[in-house]
This record gives structure tokens, C-alpha cells and sequence, in this order.
């Protein structure tokens, strides 16, 4: 890893998505404008579904990418306008949280929770949320996303120029062995684009996101969606950035809006030799996590 700019960007979605990813290319945009070389977009920057919403006319086909990572035909709108600012600024690696995609197998009404990477105007990592978030909520409410979201099988690390990314979103976060799988193929740090609920990120947000960076000694990078949407659906907000030895050093405050941080090699570095829990570890057998590299030379393609 090298020192890089990082942004995080903090959403309030809608249910309507032509505003909100509008809101979410301009915020993105700012990022970039900023200095920004990896910019991460929370979970559902599309939009903040209401139930029974038909997420078909926005979902991805990601059957139809190119050996590249080049898209047959005309971006999907959910698309479109990240794709345009990945190519404008090439250098730089655009994480979208998580938007609906289009299983293979054509299950009616099924999706799935999709991160999509963006570099040099190309796909060039594809993570499908594996932990769906079904839970009765302290106010008595019930989540139930696997009503609607496929699950998920396998870990991914994005092989960036500047380091190694650990992809997740959201549910992911209080289930360790990810992260695990995440870190033993080398990742430094770990995006965790998120919907948080306002009930459960009161008590669980910070610690879990804490306890992420100190167990796998790497930066986490975890923005959020904030406030109500509309149909019920509130959000916790508060985006952070934490670092290798655990303290939180970035915070979007209330609303919408970005922070920037800075991300040092040196600090990572320190951290990992002074206390080498990584190398201590005894007990494996988590699934691997596939690898996938850039390469600088690939903006110019």
C-alpha cells in the first residue's frame, strides 16, 4: 500500500432513484475534484427501495461485461453517470455500494445486492452481498431482505495501484470470517458501504467498524446512508474512516455530505510490525477470497 486520498460519501436516499443517484454523481464528483483516488458510495445510492418498488428497470445485467470490463451497449442508468466520471478521472478507483443486479439463473423477482468497482471507465470488480439482513428490529419491526436479495458466495479483494481493498457491504460487518478471508489475501483496507438501520447503528455501528480495523490490522472505510427515506426506512448515518490501530480519524456529521482522509503506508506498516497479530494467527480454514489486480497502466485502455 501507498499514502492515498480516500473519500467517503454520505447519502440520504429516496425511493425515487432519478434524484438520488443525481445527488450521488455530484457528491462524487466533489470527491474526485478534491484530490480523491478511491471514492466510496454506500449501499443503495441508487435509491432506498419502499417495498413492492420494481427494481427491474434498474438493475444491471452484469452477464453482459466484456473481458475488460467494458459493458456491451449503453450503460444501465444506475450506471451511467459513474461511469462517466471514472472516465474522466482514470486514476481513480469508484466503489458503488451496492445496486440491484440481475441474477443469471432469471429467478422472477429475485436480485442481487451488488458492489460494483469502477476504474479507468471500466468494471473491474464485481461483490455480491453474501449475509442478508432478516432481523426483528428493537421497535418490533421486521427486516426481511432475503425476501427479495440473493445471497451471495464469494469474498473479493480488489488488487488496487495503490493497495489491496476488502469488499463488503452493509450485514456483512458483524460477520468476522469475511473480513478474515479479506485479510488473508492480503487486503489493507476494507469498504463497508452501508444502509445501517438508526436502531441497531446507535449501539453496534462504531464498535463493529472499530473492531474490524483492530482485528485485521487495516484501514476501514465505511460510508453510510443517513436520515429518514420516507417509507419508514431510517438510517444511522455517521460515515467513518478508521484506522489500523482502531481510531476513528474521518466522520461525516448529520446529512448529507463527504469526508476526505488521508491514508498513510507508514502507519499501516507500523502497526502490522510492532504488533504482528496476523502472522500469530493458529486456527484457518475460511473460504478464500478471489483476487483481483490492476494495474497503473490500464487508465490509458
Amino acid at each position: 500500500m501507498r499514502d492515498l486520498c480516500a473519500a467517503l460519501i454520505q447519502l440520504g436516499s429516496g425511493a425515487d432513484p432519478v434524484p438520488s443517484l443525481a445527488r450521488a454523481a455530484e457528491l462524487t464528483r466533489e470527491a474526485l475534484a478534491h484530490g480523491a483516488e478511491l471514492v466510496v458510495l454506500p449501499e443503495n445510492f441508487w435509491a432506498v427501495a419502499p417495498p413492492g418498488l420494481d427494481r427491474r428497470p434498474w438493475a444491471v445485467d452484469l452477464g453482459t461485461l466484456g473481458p475488460g470490463g467494458d459493458l456491451r451497449g449503453d450503460p444501465p442508468p444506475v450506471l451511467r453517470p459513474f461511469l462517466a466520471l471514472s472516465h474522466e478521472h482514470p486514476a481513480a478507483v469508484i466503489i458503488l455500494g451496492g445496486l440491484p443486479e440481475l441474477p443469471p439463473s432469471g429467478e422472477p423477482g429475485k436480485f442481487y445486492n451488488t458492489l460494483v468497482a469502477l476504474f479507468g471507465g471500466r468494471v473491474v470488480a464485481v461483490y455480491r452481498k453474501i449475509h442478508r439482513f432478516d432481523a426483528t428490529l428493537p421497535d418490533g419491526s421486521r427486516a426481511s431482505e432475503s425476501d427479495v436479495i440473493l445471497a451471495g458466495e464469494t469474498p473479493h479483494v480488489l488488487a488496487a495501484p495503490f493497495g489491496k481493498i476488502g469488499l463488503s457491504i452493509c450485514y456483512d460487518l458483524r460477520f468476522p470470517e469475511l473480513y478474515r478471508a479479506l485479510s488473508a489475501a492480503g487486503a489493507e483496507i476494507l469498504v463497508v458501504p452501508s444502509a445501517f438501520t438508526l436502531l441497531t447503528g446507535i449501539d453496534h455501528w462504531e464498535p463493529l467498524l472499530r473492531a474490524r480495523a483492530i482485528e485485521n490490522q487495516a484501514y476501514v472505510l465505511a460510508p453510510a446512508q443517513y436520515g429518514p427515506h420516507g417509507h419508514g426506512r431510517h438510517s444511522f448515518g455517521h460515515s467513518l474512516a478508521v484506522d489500523p490501530w482502531g481510531a476513528v480519524i474521518a466522520q461525516v456529521s448529520r446529512g448529507e455530505g463527504m469526508a476526505l482522509t488521508w491514508l498513510r503506508a507508514d502507519l499501516l506498516q507500523r502497526v502490522r510490525s510492532d504488533l504482528p497479530a496476523l502472522t500469530h494467527r493458529r486456527l484457518h480454514g475460511v473460504t478464500p477470497a478471489e483476487v483481483v489486480t490492476l494495474s497503473a497502466d490500464e487508465t490509458s485502455a
